[in-house]
């Protein structure tokens, strides 16, 4: 077995359980799916495998279930390249469901990312857990990606920290300014660490600051005892984790439905 089928079979075996949704505060099987809830309004539908013949019922019966819950504002359904779901597309589409942007599954040894990464001047990295922190981290990520100024990312991450479930903040600041960030979400009872959310202002790309954030993750992931990494990863970090060894082992693409 090489290594993308290797640690395609562990993240199947290892991920798609209770552990995709440590922080839920609800999760309700319908049939082979697991419907997660989360505070802030949102719901999380992803199972470990699917028979696409059933793919229309469990559609139509997920979003009930969600319909029925009137502090439900959006619900994302979680869909993996490698899966047989004939159907499951143009179930979802039929629902109301929008496909955002396909994402790569990328795996590999979390060693192979924790090397030493020189920084720019003046560019420091730290892991963070206080309100202010937080706040300023989930602001400078929505200016990133071009979302609307909100709390509610921000207040998720608190809610998180709260429950001190091994999720870890880090950030690269300039001038007292945070110009990187991201979070590395360690899977309690498997060998993976998640690294997520990472975000670079523009002006400070091309400087190596993501790839040292990324380094640090990683060892704080290997002296948690972890390790394997895995990354949903866009076109803007796929470049840099490959470069570092990890590898393409399949798609996501999340298919989202608002009220």
């Amino acid at each position: 077995m090489d290594d993308a089928s290797r640690f395609l079979a562990a993240y199947d075996e290892q991920l798609r359980t209770d552990a995709e949704t440590p922080s839920a505060v609800s999760v309700v099987p319908l049939g082979p799916l697991r419907l997660a809830t989360f505070a802030g309004g949102r719901g999380f539908i992803t199972y470990a495998s699917l028979d696409g013949a059933a793919a229309a019922a469990l559609v139509r019966g997920a979003l009930e279930h969600y319909r029925a819950d009137p502090a439900i504002e959006r619900v994302e359904w979680k869909t993996r390249g490698h899966d047989a779901a004939p159907g499951l597309t143009d179930a979802l589409l039929a629902a109301g469901f929008v496909p955002d942007e396909e994402e790569s599954i990328m795996i590999g040894q979390a060693a192979a990312l924790a090397v030493d990464v020189p920084l720019p001047d003046g560019v420091t990295l730290r892991q963070v857990s206080t309100e202010s922190d937080v706040r300023a981290m989930s602001a400078m990520a929505d200016e990133v990606f071009g979302d609307e100024p909100s709390e509610r990312m921000a207040d998720a991450l608190l809610r998180r920290l709260a429950l001190d479930d091994g999720m870890e903040l880090w950030v690269a600041e300039a001038g007292g300014a945070i110009v990187c960030a991201g979070r590395l979400e360690p899977v309690a009872g498997t060998e993976f660490a998640g690294i997520w959310g990472g975000a670079t202002l523009p002006a400070w790309r091309g400087r190596g600051i993501y790839r040292a954030l990324t380094a640090a993750r990683a060892r704080s992931a290997l002296r948690l005892g972890k390790t394997l990494v895995h990354s949903d990863s866009t076109e803007f970090s796929r470049p840099i984790l490959a470069r570092a060894g990890l590898i393409t082992v399949s798609t996501t693409t999340p298919y989202r439905w608002a009220r």
